[in-house]
């Protein structure tokens, strides 16, 4: 299933997450173990360290590199014009290859307020075609509204932290409004209470499905394109099973109103982690 992103580029809407996923052998197993159960986006960044065992699955899994969807983000260190052009090269060379799907700033860093030049980067790299579309990854409406009066090419996507209990509405709201997808990373609250949330093993159980399908079911059907990571195969099998049901209206609300504002990670105002 793929979404139609604001500059006419198609993205799946379900993607592979690799963050924390150990370079070499176990990142390779695990992303050419995703490519083979049916995932066609992956999801990596400069700060994971795992690049080049994501090139090297890709190069393996046999499936043709245009039906790949690529994303990777450029880090807080190498942010401003000619450093993040450089670390664009280094992440390219790494996964082995031509051109990236998807680019984003990894975070805002507020403090050393070097997100809209490193951004301008991000357009030259697109208007040069070494990346599909570009965007943003922790950014708050402040942030996105700063990138609009600033800059020229509108983001495709704003990757976030996004599950059940904590739902992010007001930006989606937001982001819905100015046509950039929302991207959850974090879609199962990085194997937190939401697995285990009553409310949720109850429509699991309706649906014959586990908590975790029915989460991404959520995420699916509220328009916001999810990235689960798992190294155990059965889990990535599992959590990409997730298009042959449907949640209910009354199962959406029930799922919705778990929200508690609850981050697992950093606030993107006070993440200056360098």
């Amino acid at each position: 299933m793929n979404v139609k992103l604001n500059n006419g580029v198609e993205m799946p809407q379900l993607g592979f997450g690799v963050f924390k996923v150990e370079e070499g052998k176990t990142v390779v197993d695990a992303v050419k173990k995703a490519i083979e159960v049916g995932y066609r986006s992956i999801d990596t960044a400069a700060i994971y360290q795992n690049e080049t065992g994501v090139g090297q699955a890709i190069r393996e899994s046999g499936v043709p590199r245009e039906e790949l969807f690529i994303t990777s983000k450029v880090w807080n260190s190498d942010q401003g014009y000619e450093a993040t052009l450089k670390a664009f090269d280094a992440s390219l060379e790494k996964l082995g290859l031509d051109y990236l799907d998807l680019y984003l700033v990894h975070w805002p860093t507020p403090e050393q307020d070097k997100y809209v030049d490193t951004y301008k980067a991000l357009e030259k790299l697109y208007e040069d075609g070494k990346v599909r579309a570009i965007g943003v990854s922790n950014f708050k409406v402040p942030h996105l509204e700063r990138i609009f009066s600033e800059c020229k090419v509108k983001p495709v996507v704003n990757q976030v932290e996004l599950h059940p209990y904590f739902s992010q509405l007001e930006l989606r709201e937001f982001c819905q409004k100015n046509e950039i997808y929302v991207e959850a990373w974090g879609p199962l609250m990085q194997g937190g209470e939401a697995l285990t949330n009553e409310v949720i093993a109850k429509i699991a159980e309706q649906h014959g499905k586990s908590p975790a399908q029915v989460i991404l079911r959520w995420h699916l059907q509220n328009q916001i394109i999810a990235i689960p990571k798992s190294t155990t195969p059965s889990r990535i099998e599992e959590n990409f099973q997730v298009f042959d049901f449907e949640l209910s209206k009354e199962e959406m609300e029930q799922i919705d109103a778990l929200n508690q504002d609850k981050r697992q990670g950093p606030d993107p105002d006070e993440m200056n982690v360098y």
